[in-house]
């Protein structure tokens, strides 16, 4: 049996409980060690979450000897930096996305992956779950025809007024903390639209100067299909969905980004509608169970450093569309 991989969390962050905290109890990992800027947070968080110990620093926590794999949910501003850091201190890396503030700091990143040979991995998660797959599946293996149309829905009721995600210094905005996801879904049907995506326009609502809270994007794909993303950081409820098109039936993911809550697929053609639940196993836990199996085997990942600087170009290409700053 291969011995458990042995994580260090960078900072206290709440989405930590779900994107690693659990998955790594529920497969038999174990978190080592946390840092965070306040150690009085920190040392509440291990006790909270069962962390062995408690770093002084960032810096402490990345130069441990005991750790294999960074988990890095920092704010999006110091994702490239703690990344860069860690992948030089040999460690494998967990990094939540953004993989970067934009695509000339996710380039830097992959530059020092390729002089390391360090594995780091963006945490797209809903990739690895089988509400995702499906999708794939089913615009790959042509049974609905030729794709024609993608849509993706990312909602959420407005964070605190505090929070990184309304700060343009820590690069928030809507396309940043969700439009990356819908970007990242058009580009994984690039081998069914005849090449990857490109960005159309783009229109956004600032709630303050340059940063997001709303924002629709426009793409467009080589072979004629177009695709939406719409994002909204002030919605009344979470809405996450993707609905894909095609010239004889539609699928429609009812909750690709939480599918422990909602694990549907809706797929309709010319005889009707067929739901489809392919399992409510949280969508983090088949990712950390990938990242592991890379990090201690070699296994493949299709998530790397290559597909974060592509996604980062197409937020950069959103961005300049709607007429705002890169972050």
């Amino acid at each position: 049996m291969t011995a458990p991989l042995r994580i260090g969390v960078l900072g206290a962050s709440r989405i930590a409980e779900q994107a690693i905290i659990g998955p790594a109890h529920a497969l038999g990992h174990r978190l080592v060690v946390v840092a965070a800027r306040d150690r009085g947070r920190a040392e509440a968080f291990a006790q909270r979450y069962g962390v062995e110990r408690v770093a002084d620093d960032y810096d402490a926590m990345i130069g441990d000897p005991e750790v294999d794999a960074v988990y890095n949910p920092l704010a999006n501003a110091l994702h490239a930096e703690w990344n860069i850091r860690a992948l030089r201190a040999g460690k494998a890396v967990l990094t939540e996305k953004p993989f970067a503030r934009n695509a000339a700091e996710a380039r830097a990143v992959r530059d020092v992956a390729r002089e390391t040979g360090g594995v780091i991995v963006e945490g797209f998660h809903y990739l690895f779950h089988p509400v995702t797959r499906r999708l794939l599946d089913i615009a790959a293996n042509g049974t609905l025809g030729r794709l024609t149309r993608v849509e993706v829905v990312m909602a959420m009721p407005a964070p605190a007024d505090d929070d990184p995600r309304w700060s343009l210094d820590l690069a928030g905005g809507s396309v940043m903390d969700l439009g990356c996801y819908g970007l990242h879904v058009h580009r994984l049907l690039a081998d069914v639209a005849g090449g990857p995506p490109r960005v159309v326009s783009a229109v956004a609502t600032e709630r303050d100067p340059g940063v997001d809270a709303t924002s629709t994007i426009e793409l467009a794909f080589p072979d004629g299909a177009v695709g939406t993303v719409t994002n909204s950081m002030e919605h009344a409820e979470h809405e996450f969905t993707v609905r894909l098109t095609f010239t004889e039936g539609t699928a429609f993911a009812h909750n690709h980004i939480k599918p422990n809550t909602d694990d549907r697929v809706s797929v309709t053609d010319t005889s009707g509608t067929t739901v489809e639940h392919l399992g409510t196993r949280p969508s983090y836990e088949y990712q950390l169970e990938a990242f592991a199996a890379r990090v201690q085997g070699g296994a493949p990942i299709p998530l790397d450093a290559d597909d974060a600087v592509a996604t980062m170009e197409l937020v950069d290409a959103a961005y300049t569309a709607a007429g705002l700053p890169l972050r």
